[in-house]
Protein backbone atom coordinates (compact mmCIF):
# COMPACT_ATOMS: atom_id res chain seq x y z
CA UNK A 1 0.00 0.00 0.00
CA UNK A 2 2.81 2.13 0.98
CA UNK A 3 4.20 1.96 -2.57
CA UNK A 4 1.24 2.62 -3.98
CA UNK A 5 0.91 6.02 -2.36
CA UNK A 6 4.49 7.09 -3.55
CA UNK A 7 3.66 6.45 -6.81
CA UNK A 8 0.43 8.94 -6.29
CA UNK A 9 0.93 12.48 -8.47
CA UNK A 10 1.91 15.38 -7.07
CA UNK A 11 -1.78 17.26 -7.22
CA UNK A 12 -4.60 14.63 -6.19
CA UNK A 13 -8.15 15.06 -7.02
CA UNK A 14 -11.14 14.52 -4.77
CA UNK A 15 -10.93 10.67 -5.41
CA UNK A 16 -7.57 10.44 -5.13
CA UNK A 17 -7.55 12.10 -1.82
CA UNK A 18 -9.99 10.11 -0.85
CA UNK A 19 -8.02 6.95 -1.25
CA UNK A 20 -5.51 8.67 0.18
CA UNK A 21 -6.77 9.74 3.57
CA UNK A 22 -9.52 6.75 3.46
CA UNK A 23 -12.44 9.00 3.67
CA UNK A 24 -14.92 9.20 1.75
CA UNK A 25 -15.48 11.71 -1.21
CA UNK A 26 -18.59 13.78 0.43
CA UNK A 27 -16.41 13.75 3.72
CA UNK A 28 -13.76 15.49 1.77
CA UNK A 29 -16.23 17.69 -0.52
CA UNK A 30 -17.16 19.06 3.17
CA UNK A 31 -13.58 19.84 4.28
CA UNK A 32 -13.37 21.99 0.92
CA UNK A 33 -16.57 23.84 1.85
CA UNK A 34 -15.33 24.62 5.13
CA UNK A 35 -11.78 25.68 4.12
CA UNK A 36 -10.39 23.11 6.30
CA UNK A 37 -8.29 21.02 4.10
CA UNK A 38 -5.49 22.65 1.60
CA UNK A 39 -6.81 23.04 -2.27
CA UNK A 40 -7.52 24.82 -5.30
CA UNK A 41 -9.89 24.56 -8.65
CA UNK A 42 -8.43 24.34 -11.11
CA UNK A 43 -10.83 24.75 -14.35
CA UNK A 44 -13.62 23.97 -12.45
CA UNK A 45 -11.73 20.74 -10.82
CA UNK A 46 -10.78 20.67 -7.20
CA UNK A 47 -7.06 19.88 -7.20
CA UNK A 48 -4.82 19.22 -3.60
CA UNK A 49 -1.17 19.49 -3.46
CA UNK A 50 0.19 15.81 -1.91
CA UNK A 51 2.66 17.81 0.11
CA UNK A 52 0.52 20.00 1.67
CA UNK A 53 -2.39 17.54 2.88
CA UNK A 54 0.65 15.86 4.58
CA UNK A 55 1.34 19.38 6.24
CA UNK A 56 -1.95 19.83 7.08
CA UNK A 57 -2.11 16.52 8.37
CA UNK A 58 0.76 16.53 10.60
CA UNK A 59 -0.45 20.12 11.97
CA UNK A 60 -3.47 18.57 13.02
CA UNK A 61 -2.82 15.99 14.91
CA UNK A 62 -1.50 16.12 18.65
CA UNK A 63 -2.17 20.24 18.40
CA UNK A 64 -0.35 20.40 15.63
CA UNK A 65 3.37 19.98 15.04
CA UNK A 66 4.23 23.22 14.85
CA UNK A 67 3.04 24.50 17.67
CA UNK A 68 6.61 25.89 18.11
CA UNK A 69 6.04 28.64 14.90
CA UNK A 70 3.87 31.70 15.26
CA UNK A 71 3.60 33.57 11.67
CA UNK A 72 1.44 36.67 12.42
CA UNK A 73 -0.09 38.83 9.03
CA UNK A 74 -2.28 41.67 8.38
CA UNK A 75 -3.00 45.04 9.69
CA UNK A 76 0.72 46.86 10.94
CA UNK A 77 1.01 48.54 14.00
CA UNK A 78 4.14 49.61 15.96
CA UNK A 79 3.16 48.68 19.36
CA UNK A 80 2.28 44.88 18.00
CA UNK A 81 5.73 44.67 16.16
CA UNK A 82 7.57 45.39 19.35
CA UNK A 83 5.48 43.14 21.58
CA UNK A 84 6.64 40.40 18.34
CA UNK A 85 9.93 40.96 18.67
CA UNK A 86 9.91 40.65 22.47
CA UNK A 87 8.33 37.33 22.35
CA UNK A 88 10.41 36.78 19.42
CA UNK A 89 13.88 37.12 21.89
CA UNK A 90 12.33 35.39 25.03
CA UNK A 91 11.41 32.48 22.74
CA UNK A 92 15.40 32.06 21.55
CA UNK A 93 15.84 29.38 19.38
CA UNK A 94 12.66 26.88 20.10
CA UNK A 95 10.92 28.50 18.10
CA UNK A 96 9.51 30.64 15.36
CA UNK A 97 8.01 34.16 15.86
CA UNK A 98 7.41 36.39 12.64
CA UNK A 99 5.18 39.51 12.32
CA UNK A 100 4.90 40.63 8.64
CA UNK A 101 2.24 43.09 7.73
CA UNK A 102 0.43 43.24 4.77
CA UNK A 103 -3.16 44.68 5.42
CA UNK A 104 -6.28 43.39 6.47
CA UNK A 105 -7.80 41.56 3.41
CA UNK A 106 -4.41 40.04 1.99
CA UNK A 107 -3.95 38.67 5.56
CA UNK A 108 -7.43 37.19 5.84
CA UNK A 109 -6.65 35.87 2.28
CA UNK A 110 -3.53 33.99 3.67
CA UNK A 111 -4.72 32.93 7.18
CA UNK A 112 -7.86 31.21 5.06
CA UNK A 113 -5.05 29.44 2.59
CA UNK A 114 -3.58 28.32 6.13
CA UNK A 115 -0.25 30.07 4.98
CA UNK A 116 -0.11 32.34 8.40
CA UNK A 117 -1.22 31.71 12.03
CA UNK A 118 -2.87 34.54 13.05
CA UNK A 119 -4.04 37.72 11.45
CA UNK A 120 -4.16 41.58 12.78
CA UNK A 121 -6.91 43.39 11.42
CA UNK A 122 -9.53 46.83 12.19
CA UNK A 123 -12.14 47.46 9.64
CA UNK A 124 -13.97 50.95 10.81
CA UNK A 125 -14.65 52.87 13.58
CA UNK A 126 -14.57 50.74 17.39
CA UNK A 127 -18.10 51.01 17.94
CA UNK A 128 -18.90 49.33 14.82
CA UNK A 129 -16.48 46.71 15.11
CA UNK A 130 -18.58 44.05 17.25
CA UNK A 131 -20.44 44.23 14.03
CA UNK A 132 -18.38 44.93 11.19
CA UNK A 133 -15.56 42.35 11.88
CA UNK A 134 -17.74 38.92 11.95
CA UNK A 135 -19.11 40.25 8.90
CA UNK A 136 -15.28 40.62 7.26
CA UNK A 137 -14.42 37.43 8.22
CA UNK A 138 -17.92 35.48 7.22
CA UNK A 139 -16.85 36.10 3.39
CA UNK A 140 -14.43 33.08 4.15
CA UNK A 141 -14.75 29.83 3.95
CA UNK A 142 -12.52 29.61 7.20
CA UNK A 143 -14.45 31.79 9.60
CA UNK A 144 -16.17 29.14 11.32
CA UNK A 145 -13.22 28.01 13.06
CA UNK A 146 -11.87 31.32 13.50
CA UNK A 147 -12.18 33.19 17.17
CA UNK A 148 -11.70 37.11 17.52
CA UNK A 149 -8.82 38.14 19.91
CA UNK A 150 -8.78 42.15 21.32
CA UNK A 151 -5.43 43.19 21.08
CA UNK A 152 -6.00 46.82 21.83
CA UNK A 153 -8.60 49.66 21.09
CA UNK A 154 -5.83 52.62 19.18
CA UNK A 155 -6.13 56.43 17.48
CA UNK A 156 -6.74 56.67 13.66
CA UNK A 157 -6.21 59.52 11.37
CA UNK A 158 -3.53 61.90 9.44
CA UNK A 159 0.05 61.43 10.00
CA UNK A 160 1.35 64.90 8.90
CA UNK A 161 4.94 66.67 7.91
CA UNK A 162 5.42 68.66 11.28
CA UNK A 163 6.31 71.96 8.80
CA UNK A 164 3.15 71.98 7.77
CA UNK A 165 1.22 71.52 11.16
CA UNK A 166 0.71 74.73 13.59
CA UNK A 167 -2.43 75.99 16.03
CA UNK A 168 -6.11 75.51 14.46
CA UNK A 169 -4.76 72.75 11.95
CA UNK A 170 -7.81 70.21 11.44
CA UNK A 171 -8.60 67.33 9.35
CA UNK A 172 -10.92 68.75 7.25
CA UNK A 173 -8.45 71.75 6.40
CA UNK A 174 -5.81 69.15 5.64
CA UNK A 175 -8.13 67.18 3.45
CA UNK A 176 -8.92 70.38 1.59
CA UNK A 177 -5.28 71.65 1.41
CA UNK A 178 -3.39 70.81 -1.46
CA UNK A 179 -1.04 68.51 0.01
CA UNK A 180 0.81 65.38 -1.38
CA UNK A 181 -0.68 62.44 -0.34
CA UNK A 182 0.88 58.72 0.40
CA UNK A 183 -2.22 56.54 -0.11
CA UNK A 184 -2.77 53.20 1.48
CA UNK A 185 -3.10 50.29 -0.66
CA UNK A 186 -6.71 48.44 -1.34
CA UNK A 187 -7.61 46.01 1.24
CA UNK A 188 -5.99 47.90 4.19
CA UNK A 189 -8.00 48.80 7.54
CA UNK A 190 -6.57 52.40 7.54
CA UNK A 191 -7.94 53.31 3.68
CA UNK A 192 -10.79 51.68 4.78
CA UNK A 193 -11.02 54.24 7.71
CA UNK A 194 -9.88 57.38 5.50
CA UNK A 195 -12.60 56.44 3.04
CA UNK A 196 -14.99 56.87 5.77
CA UNK A 197 -13.31 60.00 6.71
CA UNK A 198 -13.48 61.43 3.38
CA UNK A 199 -17.19 61.23 2.80
CA UNK A 200 -17.86 62.73 6.35
CA UNK A 201 -16.07 65.79 5.52
CA UNK A 202 -17.33 65.63 1.42
CA UNK A 203 -13.83 64.53 -0.32
CA UNK A 204 -13.02 61.98 -2.96
CA UNK A 205 -9.98 60.11 -3.25
CA UNK A 206 -9.54 61.41 -6.60
CA UNK A 207 -9.01 65.09 -5.81
CA UNK A 208 -6.13 64.03 -3.94
CA UNK A 209 -3.00 64.46 -4.72
CA UNK A 210 -1.37 61.01 -4.33
CA UNK A 211 2.64 60.95 -4.79
CA UNK A 212 3.08 57.43 -2.90
CA UNK A 213 2.04 54.20 -2.06
CA UNK A 214 2.18 53.17 1.64
CA UNK A 215 1.92 49.28 1.92
CA UNK A 216 2.12 49.44 5.66
CA UNK A 217 1.48 52.32 8.91
CA UNK A 218 5.40 52.39 9.54
CA UNK A 219 5.88 53.04 5.64
CA UNK A 220 3.35 55.60 5.20
CA UNK A 221 5.23 57.57 8.03
CA UNK A 222 8.41 56.78 6.11
CA UNK A 223 7.06 58.39 2.92
CA UNK A 224 6.58 61.73 4.74
CA UNK A 225 9.70 61.30 6.57
CA UNK A 226 11.06 60.70 3.67
CA UNK A 227 9.58 64.07 1.75
CA UNK A 228 7.78 61.87 -0.95
CA UNK A 229 4.63 62.83 0.77
CA UNK A 230 2.97 65.36 3.21
CA UNK A 231 0.84 63.56 4.97
CA UNK A 232 -0.67 60.04 5.27
CA UNK A 233 -3.84 58.14 7.00
CA UNK A 234 -2.51 56.48 10.06
CA UNK A 235 -2.34 55.91 13.41
CA UNK A 236 -1.16 57.97 16.05
CA UNK A 237 1.69 55.38 17.29
CA UNK A 238 3.18 55.42 13.83
CA UNK A 239 3.11 59.28 13.78
CA UNK A 240 4.86 59.01 17.44
CA UNK A 241 7.36 56.67 16.43
CA UNK A 242 8.78 58.66 13.51
CA UNK A 243 8.34 62.35 15.25
CA UNK A 244 5.51 63.14 12.90
CA UNK A 245 2.68 64.91 13.61
CA UNK A 246 -0.96 63.58 13.64
CA UNK A 247 -4.49 64.85 13.93
CA UNK A 248 -6.79 62.32 15.31
CA UNK A 249 -10.36 61.33 13.60
CA UNK A 250 -11.68 58.34 15.41
CA UNK A 251 -11.05 55.17 17.24
CA UNK A 252 -10.75 51.57 16.51
CA UNK A 253 -10.68 47.89 17.22
CA UNK A 254 -7.19 46.07 16.32
CA UNK A 255 -8.11 42.10 16.67
CA UNK A 256 -6.50 39.12 16.23
CA UNK A 257 -8.17 36.39 13.85
CA UNK A 258 -6.60 33.11 13.98
CA UNK A 259 -7.47 28.95 14.71
CA UNK A 260 -9.19 27.78 17.65
CA UNK A 261 -6.49 25.32 18.00
CA UNK A 262 -4.17 28.48 17.48
CA UNK A 263 -5.38 30.16 20.69
CA UNK A 264 -3.69 27.16 22.53
CA UNK A 265 -0.30 27.78 21.68
CA UNK A 266 1.99 28.28 24.06
CA UNK A 267 4.04 30.94 21.63
CA UNK A 268 -0.16 32.60 21.56
CA UNK A 269 -0.23 32.71 24.87
CA UNK A 270 3.15 34.81 25.25
CA UNK A 271 1.91 37.27 22.77
CA UNK A 272 -1.67 37.82 24.63
CA UNK A 273 0.63 37.93 27.97
CA UNK A 274 3.13 40.67 26.36
CA UNK A 275 0.40 42.94 25.31
CA UNK A 276 -1.30 42.75 28.61
CA UNK A 277 2.18 43.48 30.69
CA UNK A 278 3.60 46.67 32.00
CA UNK A 279 6.25 47.24 30.04
CA UNK A 280 3.88 47.42 26.87
CA UNK A 281 1.40 49.86 28.68
CA UNK A 282 4.34 51.77 29.20
CA UNK A 283 5.45 51.75 25.74
CA UNK A 284 1.72 52.56 24.88
CA UNK A 285 1.79 55.68 26.71
CA UNK A 286 5.13 56.91 25.29
CA UNK A 287 3.56 56.16 21.61
CA UNK A 288 0.27 57.40 22.35
CA UNK A 289 -3.33 56.69 20.83
CA UNK A 290 -3.79 53.03 22.81
CA UNK A 291 -6.28 51.51 25.10
CA UNK A 292 -5.68 48.33 26.60
CA UNK A 293 -8.04 47.87 28.05
CA UNK A 294 -9.88 44.62 26.74
CA UNK A 295 -6.56 43.16 24.89
CA UNK A 296 -6.66 39.47 25.39
CA UNK A 297 -10.22 39.48 25.21
CA UNK A 298 -12.48 37.25 23.00
CA UNK A 299 -14.63 39.19 21.37
CA UNK A 300 -16.27 36.89 18.62
CA UNK A 301 -15.59 32.74 17.79
CA UNK A 302 -17.17 31.71 21.66
CA UNK A 303 -19.65 29.55 19.81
Amino acid sequence: MAAVFNDMPRFLDVKEVSDYLNLNEKKVYALVSEGRIPGTKVTGKWMFPRELIDRWMLESSHGGLLADRLLIAGSDDPLLYRVALNVARDTGSRGLVSYTPTGTRLGLDLLQGHRVDACGLHWGPSNESHLRHPALLSQYSGHRRWVLIRAFRREQGLIVNPELFGPGTSAEGLLKGRLRWAMRQEGAGAMRFFLETLAHHGVTAESLNRTATALSERDAAACISLGLADIAPGARGAAAENGLAFVATGWESFDLALERGIYFRKLFQDLVARIKDAETAQLAQRLGGYDLSDSGALVWGQD
